[in-house]
């Protein structure tokens, strides 16, 4: 008689599929609470303890870890000397392996303690799963619910031994996904760097998509299972489908608005702010921000901080305007009934809450071929400004000064922020030398120049920006400092009576 070892934590159509396996002549082995169930459901069960002989020790944590289990598992049934063996030691062969793990990521994505995190760590449960997937040959490892009736009908059809290698593929990825959760939360409870010899991140599918950046490439959304927060985790409650680019550009926006106070907007259209604003309402703000530059604001991504009102959601739908994804701590109900009233884009605007990201830094990956960059996140640190000028900025000018600094980590280098005291002005993105940034921002500016504040996001080599900002007006420049020209960039400010402050802090982003 075939047998199947049936022990789960996740319990979604067990008892239907132990069912079928019974009928078809397996005996049904199990443990604890999946034996309660599979019996209540009507399956016969034998207990796993009287296979072993021994009863479950440890509060549970011993039950399956033993000879009769593992033995009955890991023979390879082509192996002459491994059947002779099981057979000398009256082991019977398992066939099947059914095993979902302890659910410890949803133990310590709610309220809990180290000692409930470390209970909810499985050692039995991996063990066979590994155990059974390292056999493939001869036994089918089943971890997944959605994967039963695929199972059951390969063995109606005696075609099961065509689907183990995969099987057992997909059950190593379980087993790796839950060590890598494991493993993160332990070092981050016991304080250890991030950057280990070792760094593995298991990540969950979340979204598929129809493609990626561009339609020749295939694409998915995968969520980290220890972050709480940002647009991966957002909640996509109305319009069509997230693509690629979307969720990336409210990434962006949604990082940057987090950075802004309450009550701001920040517009983005591919990976840069075309527009930002502190207003004193969020239609307001919306309004500034768009004004900046209307014409890329056009399709872009819209995030708040704050939640969405009636009179946020007029502005975002009044004529010739047309927005990809709005995105808010939340939304009123009379402002969603905007959206969706709105004829034409209002249809297909993708609406999602997310909520407030922390200030903390996390890890960010880049892939380059052959490997990955891994990096903490570019949070501004406590760092003191120096005014390094004659001239010390007016209230107004440090305002705009704070303001351009916000945006500059979030702008493509070589990144150069012309902005007032309430609303992005310019932008200069991505360029290969800065003072091209410098003039592309100027040149966005226009007439508001001269009543903004500069930012840039690294050392200006040479004193040839500092001129050209000061033909177009601006009075006031904010920047890391650290050339070895420093000196002369600082003279010719203050000989074209610009206020200048160094930050000590660089933020590239490539």
């Amino acid at each position: 008689m075939p047998r199947a070892l049936i022990s789960v934590t996740d319990k979604t159509g067990v008892i239907d599929f132990a069912r079928q396996l019974s009928e078809l002549d397996f005996e049904i082995l199990s443990t604890g609470g999946t034996a309660k169930a599979l019996r209540e459901g009507g399956v016969t069960v034998v207990d796993v303890k009287d296979v072993t002989g021994f009863p479950e020790m440890l509060d549970g944590r011993v039950k399956t870890l033993h000879p009769n289990v593992h033995g009955g598992i890991l023979a390879d049934r082509n192996n002459p000397d491994h059947v002779r063996q099981l057979e000398e030691s009256g082991i019977g062969g398992i066939d099947i392996v059914c095993v979902n793990l302890y659910a410890f990521e949803q133990t310590v994505s709610g309220e809990h303690t180290l000692a409930n995190a470390v209970e909810s760590i499985d050692i039995g449960g991996p063990a066979m799963v590994r155990a059974a997937a390292k056999n493939f040959g001869s036994v089918t490892i089943v971890v997944n619910p959605a994967e039963y009736d695929r199972v059951i009908e390969a063995v109606r059809a005696g075609t099961v031994a065509d689907l183990r290698l995969e099987l057992s593929a997909a059950a190593f990825r379980h087993t790796a996904y839950y060590d890598s959760v494991i493993s993160r939360y332990l070092s981050e409870a016991a304080g250890v760097d991030s950057l280990t010899d070792t760094v593995t991140i298991g990540f969950k599918k979340s979204i598929g998509m129809r493609y990626g950046e561009n339609p020749h490439q295939s694409a998915a959304l995968y969520i980290d299972p220890l972050a709480k927060d940002g647009v991966a985790r957002a909640k996509h409650f109305w319009g069509k489908e997230l693509s690629y680019n979307n969720i990336l550009d409210s990434d962006a926006a949604w990082e940057l608005v987090m950075d802004l106070p309450e009550k701001s907007c920040a517009i983005i259209k591919h990976g840069n702010p075309c527009g930002a604003a502190i207003g004193s309402t969020l239609a307001e703000s919306y309004s500034m921000a768009k004004s900046s530059d209307p014409i890329s604001a056009f399709g872009g991504i819209a995030a708040f901080h704050g939640v969405i009102d009636l009179a946020a959601a007029e502005e975002m739908t009044k004529p010739n305007n047309f927005l990809e994804v709005v995105i808010g701590l939340g939304f009123d109900d009379d402002a969603i009934e905007v959206f969706k009233n709105r004829k034409g884009w209002g249809q297909n605007v993708r609406l999602l809450i997310a909520s407030a990201s922390p200030d903390s830094s996390y890890l960010t990956v880049r892939s380059v071929r052959g490997g990955v960059l891994v990096q903490d996140s570019d949070e501004d640190p406590a760092n003191e400004w120096r005014i390094v000028t004659d001239r010390q900025p007016s209230e107004s000018e440090m305002a705009a000064l704070r303001l351009a600094w916000k945006m500059i980590p979030h702008i493509k280098s070589n990144a150069i922020v012309l902005a007032d005291a309430h609303q992005l002005r310019g932008v200069g993105a991505g360029q290969m030398n800065r003072v091209q940034s410098v003039r592309l921002a100027l040149e966005q500016a226009g007439e508001f120049s001269s009543n903004c504040a500069l930012g840039s996001d690294a050392f200006f080599p040479f004193p040839d920006s500092i001129e050209t900002a000061a033909a177009a007006g601006v009075k006031a420049v904010i920047q890391p400092g650290g050339s070895v020209k420093d000196d002369e960039v600082i003279a010719k400010a203050n000989e074209l009576g610009i206020a200048m402050v160094l930050t000590g802090i660089r933020h590239f982003r490539h």
